[in-house]
């Protein structure tokens, strides 16, 4: 069946065209059962048979065995019957009908009035002598009281309900099952990997989830065409401009030797913007080789407290000339599986971002400590005193070209890559990075990376 519609419309008429079948059964063999027993007797022959079958248990089970009788047969039978004493109470002790206490209260006045007392032959009598009235309640026959007797009638109905919630069942797995599955490659394409694809595990699947998931699969291919053409562009411009920017060192050199001093400002300007053209182009190969995956992670131990204490002190020697510090406040013995390389260059990164815009005179704090909270791994803080970032801004903080302020950035000379950078290679490393304001000031920024052996 290739259309969902149809999935849907025929499994819903056919669940109610069995309930509606079974209730039409149960109906009819339960009219059917009704007619024989009115034909075969009357109401008031069946209630002197039931008379008949109550005081043989009497004799046989005493008052024991009349009450379990009384209750099978209310159990059983739609008309409600009661065994009433003299003092006018139920065996089972239940409330009695207005119908039959009027009948009693009518037929303790018919001796005064001349007419025959009530017929004994709705009477029975215990062993002991005790006796108890049969009294049938003919305005208590209810529907419901139908429905639920006898046990034939229910069974059906229980039939008819347990099929149409298995077809249900089964028509709403068919449903939610391929969603689940568009849900799970949405998670993994927010998260980065746009390889995964929902149409293959449908099978043959020919209905409109199914088209729905081809088109998905063909957005994610799209959006990983896109981005994989947008990374070489990246790669490929960075790399031919790397050709016009050696020559125009080159002919930077040579317009010294040649102006013999004339014009150095204008030079000096020509210099500098060369080298900070040279130190973009070198950040966009470094983000084009993360992003493509050309850069492969050179797995070894590597001692994640020295490797911080290394960072630490060498910003902190460069943070001096700024009237700016870096300090380690605290730090775990840490061995992890990664790149050495990689992770000081994130690190660096990172560092170098917040003693740009921490406050003169303060420092930045760097911390590493051992978390278990979701999973165990090692966290690593960098926090600074500086203006803080827009909370709107949060989440972007780690893409490319994202700057908090233009102008703030340019003249600090930064780009907005080198936290995209660090983000690259410490996913490299199955870690994570995320930045939160304090409420005190400053901005932290947290490196989580996983534990070796969590269990040790």
């Amino acid at each position: 069946m290739r259309s969902l519609f149809w999935k849907m419309f025929l499994s819903f008429w056919v669940a109610l065209l069995l309930f509606a079948g079974a209730t039409l059964f149960t109906t009819s063999h339960y009219l059917e059962h009704a007619q024989r027993q009115n034909e075969a007797s009357s109401p008031r022959e069946r209630l002197m048979q039931s008379v008949i079958e109550a005081q043989l248990i009497a004799e046989r089970d005493g008052v024991d065995g009349l009450k379990q009788w009384l209750r099978e047969r209310d159990r059983r039978e739609p008309l409600p019957l009661f065994l009433v004493d003299s003092d006018g109470a139920d065996l089972l002790g239940r409330p009695l009908p207005a119908s039959v206490n009027e009948r009693l209260a009518r037929e303790e006045r018919t001796p005064r009035q001349g007419r025959v007392a009530p017929r004994p032959r709705l009477i029975i009598r215990l062993p002991d002598q005790r006796e108890y009235r049969l009294l049938a309640d003919f305005h208590g026959v209810t529907l419901g009281r139908v429905l639920a007797r006898p046990r034939v009638l229910a069974l059906p109905l229980i039939l008819a309900t347990l099929i149409g919630g298995l077809v249900c069942f089964l028509l709403a797995r068919s449903l939610t099952a391929p969603l689940g599955r568009l849900r799970r490659a949405a998670e993994i394409y927010a998260a980065g990997d746009l390889s995964a694809r929902v149409a293959p595990s449908l099978g043959g699947r020919r209905d409109e989830i199914a088209d729905l998931a081809r088109a998905f699969d063909h957005m994610a291919q799209r959006l990983q065409e896109i981005m994989s053409s947008q990374r070489r562009l990246v790669g490929d411009v960075s790399h031919e401009l790397r050709s016009p920017l050696a020559r125009l060192q080159v002919a930077l050199g040579l317009a010294r030797q040649r102006t013999e001093g004339r014009g150095t400002a204008e030079l000096d300007r020509i210099e500098l913007e060369a080298e900070r053209l040279s130190d973009l182009i070198g950040q966009l190969l470094s983000l084009a080789k993360l992003e493509s995956g050309v850069t492969t992670v050179a797995i070894q131990p590597v001692d994640l407290a020295e490797l911080l204490e290394g960072v630490a002190s060498d910003a902190d020697f460069e943070a001096r000339a700024h009237n700016r510090r870096v300090t380690l406040s605290s730090s775990v013995p840490a061995v992890i599986e990664g790149d050495a390389r990689l992770l000081q260059s994130a690190l660096d990164n990172i560092v170098r971002n917040a003693l740009r815009y921490t406050a003169d005179g303060t420092s930045v704090t760097l911390s590493l400590t051992r978390e278990h909270a979701p999973t165990e791994h090692w966290c690593i803080t960098i926090h600074d005193h500086g203006p803080g970032v827009p909370e709107a801004m949060l989440p972007l903080l780690f893409e490319p070209f994202v700057r908090v302020g233009d102008a703030r950035d340019r003249a600090s000379g930064g780009y907005g890559l080198g936290l995209a950078i660090a983000q690259r290679a410490i996913r490299l490393h199955a870690g994570e990075v995320s930045a939160r304001n304090e409420p005190e000031g400053g901005l932290t920024v947290i490196v989580r990376l996983p534990v070796i052996n969590p269990t040790v």
